[in-house]
């Protein structure tokens, strides 16, 4: 099984992978937890190029975009194949549906090229994704309290706002696959949420 967990900043993600991948682990199941952008030392070094805040010029989107898929290309091919293929429960901080919200609802690509890319690039998707949703300002509060702002951290509320549109979008075109968890609750809340999702499955 391969799930995502997915969201703006500072809704908790971090918080819930862990537990998830604990809850798994005494269960008996061989599990890897991993994230995007990065998962590889390569792809981590692309990640870095990401977030950094101090660089000369200004990044464009669609730089922005194929360093992504750069990461994400060998991301899946060095760790997340690799891992399904061993039977193990794959648990990764972000995939390609990050790049829809925050590169095309975000910045305001074309959906086309998203598309292409994935296609090309993306020979599975999650069997689950978890979309922990709460409001943009909650969030922030959060990601600020945990010590500098990234790149992505540090852009506008009208980014986030459309990136978090660009989530419901996904979870009303795949409900089926997309569960939004009501990540305003405390961790204990939204873990209860995520495995009541898992045991009905």
């Amino acid at each position: 099984m391969f799930i995502s967990f997915e969201g703006t900043e500072g809704v908790g993600k971090s918080t819930l992978i862990q537990r998830i991948h604990a809850y798994f682990e005494q269960l008996g199941r061989e599990v890897v937890l991993t994230r995007e952008p990065g998962g590889t030392p390569l792809a981590e070094r692309i990640r870095d190029l990401l977030l950094a805040v101090n660089h000369d010029e200004r990044m464009c989107a669609d730089t922005e975009l194929l360093l992504m898929y750069a990461a994400r290309s060998q991301h899946l091919n060095q760790v997340i194949l690799p891992a399904l293929a061993q039977g193990k429960i794959v648990l990764s901080d972000r995939f390609c549906d990050a790049s829809f919200a925050y590169q095309v609802m975000g910045r305001g690509l074309d959906g086309d090229k998203l598309a292409l890319l994935n296609q090309n690039f993306v020979s599975c998707m999650p069997n689950v994704t978890f979309w922990l949703d709460a409001p943009i300002e909650l969030g922030m509060s959060r990601a600020r309290a945990r010590g500098e702002l990234d790149r992505f951290e540090q852009e506008k509320l009208e980014f986030f706002n459309r990136v978090r549109q660009g989530y419901q979008v996904l979870h009303e075109k795949e409900p089926q696959r997309v569960f939004r968890l009501d990540a305003t609750q405390a961790a204990d809340g939204v873990f209860e949420q995520a495995v009541n999702i898992l045991n009905k499955i």
